[in-house]
């Protein structure tokens, strides 16, 4: 009986790329755009963002948005969602951020199209929504270790699939 020469398989996938992908679909930054879109009175339709006629009067104007958008920037970036912050780090923070949003809102009320005190509730709970959730995913390095432990979890599965075909060759 003739001896089987051993089968040879690539070597398994090194996955350097792999955290980088998952990187890349964290994207913190897109619902400040949208966010930046609705405080004008606009929806998205069809693929592109489109004037709601009937939220003209309340919302912003483009300056009043994209100045609050450009402060919520601040926190939701990937930076700060692989970052390790504490609960007291995250409410200050929080906090910090909602009360710019009010003093500007109060000092730039003509210029954002603020007509009404309930326009300020309104801005500072979606900047504290926005800002409390996205920094609430650093907490403890929550987001990091997600990626971290789907990056690792990916390799053991590799590296046993990989066990396995080595293996394979020999129980023919």
């Amino acid at each position: 009986m003739r001896e089987e020469e051993p089968m040879y398989y690539p070597p398994a996938q090194t996955f350097v790329g792999e955290k980088g992908d998952l990187l890349d679909k964290i994207r913190p930054d897109e619902i400040v755009e949208t966010i930046r879109n609705k405080l004008r009175g606009m929806e998205f339709i069809n693929g592109s963002w489109v004037q709601i006629p009937a939220l003209k009067e309340r919302a912003l104007t483009e300056r009043g948005a994209w100045d609050i958008a450009n402060l919520m920037l601040s926190v939701s970036s990937k930076n700060v969602s692989i970052s390790n912050l504490k609960d007291d780090e995250i409410k200050k923070r929080t906090k910090a951020i909602c009360l710019q949003a009010q003093l500007m809102c109060l000092k730039n009320w003509k210029e954002y199209g603020i007509n009404g005190s309930d326009q300020l509730g309104f801005v500072n709970e979606i900047i504290l929504s926005n800002t409390f959730i996205t920094l609430k995913q650093a907490q403890s390095e929550g987001t990091r270790k997600m990626i971290m432990g789907t990056v690792h979890e990916n390799r053991s599965h590799a590296i046993q699939e990989e066990k396995s075909r080595r293996h394979s060759w020999i129980r023919r």
